[in-house]
């Protein structure tokens, strides 16, 4: 097969499996908008003694408005991608850039930076709709616009400090250690990545979020004999401010190693009891005991290797970039249109193998929830579980089709059924 031909069957495969995962991801979502809405008006049997007929309402609409909405986002990122692509949108950019900077690493951030800062301004109407006009229209936005331009303007500095030191490493990786770059690369990446997760919590995240010593001494009490019971060790108990910006409720670990924290949203210490408080903390707990994190982790960087690998090979190809709509450069490096054309590409070729991955996630929490009910109380757990529920509008009757697809958490009606199940008599 020659260079010609190969660039050929690249992009007709491109195109192909772009065309595929758009017309999967509209049926699905058409599904999921017929499923809620055919059962709008009729709380499920197991959960009519617990959710009003509002309140499913109210899911039942946020969620077709959410799932409409993403029809727009997903026709408007096929549109871009294709302008970026074979339409010879990252092509026109790459040649400006080098017109106006002449071939080497200059160049090659300007376009990074200059496609990221492209691509995040075209997304921006889309996060404000959503933000001010969905998520207000159902009660769940706090943030003002001051606040929303702060944390722009926050997120795009960290964002600047953060990725383009690496950037510049990786691309100079490219281009000076041999045919095997790729190999360090991903190790420079992956401890990058490493060294994020173990300063997040105390460098990064305090500058969106305000984070405070969990101070009810009886609930500190109750939470480290709780841990101490599971064996886990946290450097602290923390209380963050989420509802300045949102009434959705969670609680999470971050951290790593020795860094470790318990993180609780204010509006969720505000909704439930201490012993529902107890479950969520049992169910995180859970992930930590059946080591998801680390297998997460794990499975996360043999991804990244195999992609860098994959990119390693592609990288030096010329069918790769001609296939994508790009022409590579003769006399400067392609080291950046590589990294952004593999970026734009792997989602198209991936999408059909999601669902293993969602699915993967759902059993992670089933494990979970069922040591959760080992260690604390299964009715505590399927009320608290079913409060956030509640408290996010999440549906209790969406498409089964689209679970298998979509879904990171199960269902309500299958992760109670099975809570339930689990629990002593």
């Amino acid at each position: 097969m020659n260079g010609m031909n190969a660039s050929q069957v690249l992009t007709l495969a491109f195109a192909a499996f772009l065309l595929a995962g758009l017309a999967v991801k509209f049926w699905l979502a058409s599904r999921q908008i017929r499923h809620v809405a055919r059962h709008r008006d009729d709380v499920p049997a197991m959960f009519r003694e617990t959710v009003s007929l509002a309140s499913h309402q109210k899911a039942a609409d946020y969620t077709i408005a959410k799932t409409r909405f993403g029809l727009l986002e997903l026709a408007f990122g096929g549109a871009v991608l294709l302008a970026w692509t074979l339409l010879g949108g990252l092509d026109a950019l790459n040649r400006v850039l080098i017109d106006a900077l002449g071939p080497g690493m200059s160049q090659q951030l300007a376009l990074m930076v200059s496609f990221a800062l492209i691509s995040g301004a075209a997304d921006l109407p889309f996060t404000l709709y959503q933000t001010f006009v969905i998520e207000e229209r159902f009660g769940f936005n706090k943030m003002t616009f001051k606040l929303w331009l702060a944390d722009l303007a926050k997120s795009t500095l960290v964002g600047t400090l953060i990725g383009l030191p690496i950037a510049a490493l990786i691309l100079w990786l490219m281009g000076a250690s041999g045919h095997l770059w790729w190999l360090w690369a991903w190790g420079v990446l992956a401890a990058y990545q490493l060294l994020l997760f173990w300063i997040g919590p105390t460098v990064i995240a305090p500058l969106f979020n305000k984070f405070r010593p969990l101070d009810d001494e009886a609930a500190k009490s109750r939470i480290t004999a709780l841990m101490q019971r599971c064996g886990f060790a946290a450097k602290g108990l923390f209380v963050m401010d989420g509802s300045r910006r949102s009434a959705h409720a969670n609680a999470y670990f971050t951290g790593f190693g020795a860094a470790k924290r318990v993180v609780f949203y204010d509006t969720l210490l505000a909704r439930l009891s201490p012993g529902e408080v107890d479950a969520v903390l049992a169910h995180e707990l859970g992930h930590f005991k059946h080591k998801h994190i680390i297998k997460r982790i794990v499975g996360l960087f043999a991804l990244s290797l195999a992609g860098f690998a994959l990119l390693g090979w592609v990288s030096s190809q010329s069918w790769f970039y001609a296939g994508l709509g790009v022409r590579p450069n003769l006399l400067a490096p392609n080291d950046a249109l590589a990294l952004l054309l593999f970026l734009l590409a792997v989602p198209v070729f991936s999408f059909f193998v999601s669902p293993l991955f969602a699915l993967l996630s759902r059993k992670h929490e089933f494990e979970a929830d069922a040591y959760a009910v080992q260690q604390t109380s299964g009715k505590d757990l399927a009320t608290a579980l079913l409060k956030l529920y509640e408290d996010n509008a999440s549906t209790l009757t969406p498409d089964p089709v689209f679970v298998k697809f979509y879904y990171s958490h199960p269902p309500a009606s299958e992760r109670l059924a099975r809570v339930t199940a689990a629990s002593p008599a």
